[in-house]
């Protein structure tokens, strides 16, 4: 196997890695060749997954948080057993994703530390409005939906525990929204019957009524 893996130029090594049929089959020695290679070649789900697989836990974690995949590194970590690296991963990670204004990873990953609702509110609110700078309100909160799905679909038949606290935090989100926007809605409906009342008093004004 060492032999004829080798012979194989580059791009052939990459391509043969990214069938999970070969990673797992691949001998153990030439296996941290293999996840440098994955790596290197910009395949980094491949290349986690693969030094995962391979008990290469600290590597694993180590080409995530270089790419930026706070949330999967921290996942590794945790059903690995190591709890306070985990909880430190995902600390680093929502700090990381606010900076980055990436609110709907940093509210995964607050999820995830348990923070309190009104923490995860705060983040879905200042997520509006980094989408909202340049664009019309009704544009923005169709970016937001949007991003809400997508999240919503990454989570299909996944029911691990912080999926469900994902779910769980998408659905109060959702029903915050509705009463919000049920509340302006009747605000706008009392503003206008207050315009409609004025106007008809200066119109019986006008008419010395």
């Amino acid at each position: 196997m060492r032999e004829e893996f080798e012979r194989m130029t580059f791009e052939q090594k990459v391509s043969y890695l990214m069938e999970r049929e070969n990673r797992n089959k691949l001998p153990d020695d030439l296996a941290r060749e293999g996840v440098a290679l994955l790596a290197q070649a910009g395949e980094i789900e491949y290349a986690a997954a693969m030094a995962r697989d391979r008990g290469m836990i600290d590597e694993a974690i180590r080409i995530l948080v270089d790419a930026g995949d706070y949330l999967w590194a921290a996942l590794i970590a945790k059903n690995a057993g190591r709890m306070s690296q985990s909880e430190m991963l995902y600390q680093d990670g929502m700090q990381f994703y606010i900076d980055m204004e990436m609110f709907g990873r940093a509210i995964s990953a607050a999820t995830a530390l348990g923070m309190p609702a009104d923490r995860i509110d705060d983040l879905f609110r200042r997520g509006v409005e980094s989408e909202s700078r340049g664009m019309d309100l009704e544009h923005s909160r169709g970016m937001i939906e949007s991003a809400m799905e997508s999240l919503d679909i990454s989570l299909i038949g996944r029911e691990d525990e912080i999926a469900l606290q994902i779910t769980k935090a998408l659905s109060e989100e959702r029903e915050r929204r509705m009463k919000e926007e049920a509340r302006a809605l009747e605000v706008l409906r009392a503003d206008n019957l207050s315009a409609d009342n004025d106007l008809n008093i200066d119109d019986q004004e006008k008419n010395g009524e």
